[in-house]
């Protein structure tokens, strides 16, 4: 297996993964593992990770199921670098697609899926708006090819009835987030909250909706807080990361 020569090889070790990174091209970031952690996997979950990038979520929760996981990318060069981390895992229960993700039901059958997990582009393409210059970040970062609209009937598409979605997102959408997962007939049922630092407002959010569920019963979880008052990581951010508690001292 190569790696490339602006690439690295990085580990999550609360998963017991590695992962094929590049800072030129695109590395995960802690929205992914708290995506990951949030996602409800069981030991027969079939998983879809849509706009899936590096492969990062996918990989994340591929430990924890014994039914396939299949990742979908639209860029061919963050597809590569997902598939050759999975030949790096050894994991013969995941593979990865090189496809728009609107397109998804060419290669996953409608109503089959358990799970879907999704850290898509939060940022409109307004009149004005500056993107990234680095196409790769651009495309991962704004809806250049793809709406949360799309987003939400694609992984309706593939769940099953009950089946649920799982995504992260930037809390200044909220309202139009939920909105859409209704439309697509996806219930939001959980709700949680990520906040740089405890005095700090929410700079992303958690959200988990059903397939088909009742309307009502939204559950606010109480928030996630990344770093403490002495910058270190937060015991249950250290614990995503690393599998452990944090020995402090």
């Amino acid at each position: 297996m190569q790696v490339q020569p602006d690439e690295r090889v990085d580990q999550l070790q609360a998963a017991g993964v590695k992962i094929i990174q590049s800072k030129e091209v695109f590395a995960f970031s802690l929205d992914a593992v708290l995506l990951a952690d949030f996602a409800v996997v069981k030991k027969h979950s079939r998983v879809v990770d849509l706009a899936a990038g590096n492969g990062a979520v996918g990989l994340f929760v591929a430990p924890r199921t014994d039914n396939q996981v299949t990742m979908v990318e639209l860029q061919a060069r963050l597809a590569d670098m997902a598939k050759r981390s999975v030949a790096l895992n050894g994991f013969t229960n995941v593979d990865v697609h090189q496809l728009d993700l609107k397109d998804t039901t060419s290669v996953v059958s409608k109503d089959s899926v358990d799970v879907v997990t999704c850290n898509p582009p939060y940022f409109k393409l307004d009149p004005g708006h500056v993107t990234n210059p680095n196409d790769h970040l651009a495309l991962a970062r704004h809806e250049l090819t793809t709406t949360f609209k799309i987003v939400a009937q694609t992984a309706s598409d593939l769940l099953k009835c009950q089946g649920k979605a799982f995504f992260v997102h930037r809390p200044d959408r909220l309202e139009e987030l939920l909105q859409t997962l209704v439309e697509a007939k996806l219930a939001p049922k959980r709700i949680r909250f990520i906040h740089p630092k405890a005095d700090r407002e929410a700079n992303m959010v958690l959200i988990e909706a059903v397939k088909a569920g009742k309307p009502d019963g939204i559950r606010i979880l109480p928030p996630i807080v990344v770093y403490d008052a002495d910058g270190q990581y937060s015991p249950e951010v250290f614990k995503a990361l690393y599998g452990k508690e944090a020995t402090r001292g």
